[in-house]
């Protein structure tokens, strides 16, 4: 049985009902400038379901430790363990060392399956990326315009290890630019490395292992923050207000040669609060500067900065905001996740971690900041939308001619570490941190919102090298057996109406639902089964409503109401006997013996 591609009649269930437009929450999904580089054959390590061993690299998770730790901490005189009080020096990336959660013996990213890992700033992150020959220490000059960009994007094309700019041109000495960040990891093997050990997983952690842990950690419970002293805050070792609050100061890179400008935000996080307190939200979204004291960047109504700001709006007040770059590196990661409207990032960081998140006060503004952030921008955010914004190449991997008008954030403060590191993502074309990140984030909520629907579903994942316009999810050998009387379309049915109706759903052209005898996240299973399971017409349903307004395969009539169809298509076998095939592969077309006496003497 089929279900035609045709729009749905009037009242068809196949149609959100008025007023229940999902939330695009991907707080980086529109707008967000974070990227990285492709360049391997997989998108994880883990094998076929049918291979003879697992790597021993990866580690088989058990879900993140929160609910260990319960209510705010209160601040200690000798501040956190896992960072001090004063920078390293100059060109140094080795200040506090990472801490495990569970265990003070694992710290070693480059290990095999340990407990979580917990580096509390950037700089311990850096040391973990330097054990892996992940890191790439660029010391000659280099500038901020274009060029650092370049050699960013460049190395994301080309999966090579993340450069750390020693020697930025036209800033004091000491100042630092980080490129890709959580892109791709050149650790051979391990090529999500960067954006596991974000999360706090080992190096070696599989796409499979990785978006399971981040779903059950949406369900955990929260770990609120934990405020610090001012004097236990590396973020505070540097303040500078009034006339010397200026951007000038900073190395603020100029990213693709058809900008609008420098963008001071790819990789941080905007820390807003909604005008009652009832909210507080770490968001990623791009930002362009003006000049020193002046910034432009989007405010999408559908993305979480854009409701918070929605709110001051309403009372006629400018919004409070603190703009933070670098740190812990899961603040950036969770920015870029779409947590459902109303979550704090700090509680669920919190909850990955199972123990809170540092936090100190801002000089000017009612919030908190992330206490081992490099750099801290403080303001308030404009109530109308005053400046002309972009254009800035997106996550689809082409560039943009179009602009808009935004709201304008002044700088009425900004601190720093010594020698602080302003983190740059050279957004393109995939695979980059908006791949990596918000795909992996939003293959984590698709993953939660089946699973509480009952659904019987094996995992899901964004392809990388799809630019995050396609989604997959695979179900067990057994579903039909978990749902008597169910066939694969009327399952397809089911998972597209409770994804049409979810924000990290409609956040996707294409949905295909395949067998977990193939793992998603490597290129050559995936292609080779939607080259053969999915068929070139049927076996597909459309849901009609919202769509992501940045996705290219719409038109522009689409994109610009916002409105479309998402697909989700029926890749289902046959049950087991029932006409399903085995593959013709070396794990299933020969016996076992066979199969071990070849690979004894592969090499002789």
């Amino acid at each position: 049985m089929s279900r035609p591609m045709t729009e749905p009649t009037g009242g068809a269930t196949t149609e959100p009902a008025a007023g229940a437009v999902p939330d695009l929450a991907a707080d980086s999904a529109a707008g967000s400038v974070t990227d990285s580089g492709a360049g391997s054959a997989t998108d994880s390590t883990a094998g076929p379901a049918t291979g003879l061993a697992a790597d021993p690299t990866t580690s088989s998770m058990t879900g993140p430790t929160a609910g260990t730790a319960t209510g705010p901490a209160t601040s200690t005189a000798t501040g956190p363990t896992t960072r001090t009080a004063t920078g390293p020096a100059t060109g140094s990336t080795t200040a506090p060392t990472a801490s495990p959660a569970t265990s003070p013996a694992t710290t070693d990213p480059t290990a095999g399956p340990r407990p979580l890992i917990r580096f509390g700033e950037l700089r311990g992150y850096l040391d973990a990326l330097e054990a892996l020959g992940d890191l790439r220490r660029v010391t000659r000059p280099v500038s901020a315009d274009l060029e650092a960009a370049a050699i960013s994007r460049l190395s994301c094309e080309r999966q090579a290890p993340a450069p750390l700019f020693e020697n930025v041109e036209g800033v004091a000495p000491g100042f630092r630019l980080l490129g890709a960040p959580a892109a791709l990891s050149s650790a051979p093997g391990k090529p999500l490395a960067r954006v596991a050990l974000s999360v706090g997983l080992p190096a070696g952690t599989t796409a499979a292992e990785l978006v399971d842990h981040l779903a059950r950690t949406r369900d955990a419970k929260p770990v609120p923050p934990r405020p610090v002293a001012r004097e236990d805050a590396p973020c505070k070792q540097n303040v500078l207000l009034g006339d010397d609050a200026t951007l000038d100061r900073f190395p603020v890179p100029r990213v693709h040669e058809f900008d609008g400008g420098p963008y001071a935000n790819t990789w941080g996080i905007i820390v807003a609060r909604t005008p009652d307190g009832r909210w507080t939200n770490w968001s990623i979204a791009r930002i362009m500067l003006i000049d020193g004291k002046h910034m432009t960047g989007l405010v999408i109504p559908a993305q979480h900065i854009g409701m918070i700001w929605s709110e001051w709006v309403k009372i006629g007040e400018p919004m409070p905001y603190a703009l933070v770059q670098g740190g812990d590196p899961a603040v950036p990661f969770v920015g870029g996740v779409p947590l459902p409207p109303g979550v704090d990032e700090a509680g669920y960081i919190g909850a990955l971690h199972g123990e809170p998140v540092d936090v100190v006060r801002c000089e000017t503004v009612d919030l908190e900041v992330p206490a081992g952030a490099e750099i801290v921008i403080e303001g308030h955010l404009s109530v109308g939308r005053d400046a002309r914004e972009g254009p800035f190449g997106e996550f689809a991997g082409y560039g943009s001619t179009e602009t808009s008008m935004q709201p304008v954030y002044t700088v009425e403060a900004i601190t720093h570490r010594d020698d602080p590191i302003w983190p740059l993502v050279a957004e393109g074309r995939p695979v980059d941190e908006f791949h990596t990140v918000t795909g992996v984030g939003q293959a984590a909520e698709v993953l939660a919102e089946l699973r509480a629907a009952g659904l019987p579903v094996t995992t899901a994942w964004s392809p990388l090298r799809a630019a995050s316009h396609w989604m997959v999810v695979t179900v067990p050998r057994d579903w039909r057996e978990r749902l008597p009387g169910v066939d694969s379309a009327e399952l397809t049915h089911r998972i597209g109406k409770v994804l049409s109706e979810s924000h990290s759903g409609r956040a996707t052209a294409a949905t295909f639902v395949l067998d977990d005898d193939i793992d998603p996240a490597d290129d050559t299973d995936l292609l080779w089964a939607l080259a053969t399971r999915i068929h070139p017409l049927d076996r597909a349903e459309a849901w009609y409503g919202f769509v992501h307004p940045l996705l290219n395969c719409y038109t522009h009539e689409e994109r610009a109401a916002q409105s479309g169809p998402i697909v989700f298509h029926d890749g289902l076998l046959p049950a087991p006997g029932e006409g399903r095939l085995p593959h013709s592969s070396f794990a299933q077309a020969y016996p076992e013996r066979i199969r071990r006496r070849v690979l004894e003497h592969w090499h002789d």
